[in-house]
């Protein structure tokens, strides 16, 4: 027997070896995914922040002649080719969490659904990165890129949430009830946020740190933008207080009341940095800190909006 006709035989005795239930390894491969894509923001800031766009000066390749960075590019070209390779491990982590979903794909559908979304994204996120660099970094290219990455944070929290059974049709524990106005107030707030952080890469693209210094800018008035990028998160903040306030006044516990204090906190975290770096003349280190506390911002509201949604009404 040659080794094509055996090559089937392997592929079900593997499969079998598979899960047939969410384990452990599935739980950890979806807090992977969240983490790693969380980081992958950071990354991202630090290549714009260093004025590291441009360390690899083409794509798919990192030069001309060599597919990664060599020691003339020097910390530039390290730091834009350590972000594209971090991409190639969220890709392996995502390969890993649909091989161990595989025998559960009809089962758990909504789980294999979300992992195969993450690692279909991962090359449409490659190529927006490949005409970020074409385009010498278009801002608006840019912010794409970033908004990417933050609809995959927010599809790595589901992931979780489902994996960890805190939410959907698979739940593993109860969650207390309710008031009738928690589900849109959170929705509410979820959209807010996504709100915000859209208007922030208007505002990045704006600012000075472009990620070259011959890198083209949006030629908005940044102030007036900045501004505008309040209002959403103003209301994120309100929409935020009246969910503390609904919690507290109604002694609802468990992992709701969690994940509105964890939303708070969050939120008056990015108001801190928001404020501080405006009026400190956008130092680099608060902007990068401010990119993470989006990510944050996406994940926390996410949570919270999926567990109001998940929750009996009172």
């Amino acid at each position: 027997m040659n080794t094509a006709s055996r090559l089937p035989d392997v592929i079900q005795r593997f499969a079998a070896r598979l899960p047939r239930e969410v384990n452990s390894t599935v739980r950890r491969l979806a807090m992977l995914s969240l983490v790693g894509q969380t980081i992958l923001v950071v990354t991202g800031g630090a290549v714009r922040l260093t004025s590291s766009g441009l360390g690899c000066p083409t794509w798919p390749r990192c030069t001309h002649e060599s597919l990664v960075n060599t020691p003339e590019m020097g910390i530039h070209g390290f730091i834009e080719f350590g972000n594209r390779l971090l991409t190639f491990a969220l890709a392996a982590v995502a390969v890993l969490m649909l091989v161990y979903l595989w025998n559960l794909r009809k089962e758990r559908r909504d789980l294999f659904l979300l992992a195969l979304g993450l690692l279909a994204s991962i090359p449409a996120q490659a190529v927006i990165g490949g005409i970020t660099v074409l385009t010498r970094l278009n801002p608006w290219v840019v912010g794409l890129h970033f908004l990417v990455s933050m609809a995959l944070v927010v599809f790595a929290t589901l992931l979780v949430n489902r994996a960890y059974g805190r939410t959907g049709r698979f739940m593993n524990r109860t969650l207390a009830a309710l008031p009738g106005v928690a589900r849109p107030l959170m929705t509410a707030v979820a959209l807010f946020s996504a709100a915000a952080v859209m208007l922030g890469v208007a505002v990045t693209g704006a600012g000075p740190h472009a990620g070259d210094a011959n890198a083209p800018r949006n030629n908005l008035d940044w102030d007036l933008v900045s501004h505008i990028h309040a209002v959403p998160a103003y209301l994120v903040t309100a929409g935020t207080v009246v969910a503390v306030f609904l919690v507290l006044r109604r002694g609802i516990a468990g992992p709701f009341r969690t994940a509105v204090f964890l939303l708070l906190g969050v939120t008056v975290l990015q108001a801190v940095i928001g404020f501080t770096q405006y009026y400190n003349g956008i130092p680099a280190l608060l902007v990068g800190a401010h990119m993470l506390g989006a990510a944050l911002l996406m994940a926390a509201s996410t949570n919270a909006a999926d567990l109001a949604r998940s929750s009996p009404r009172a």
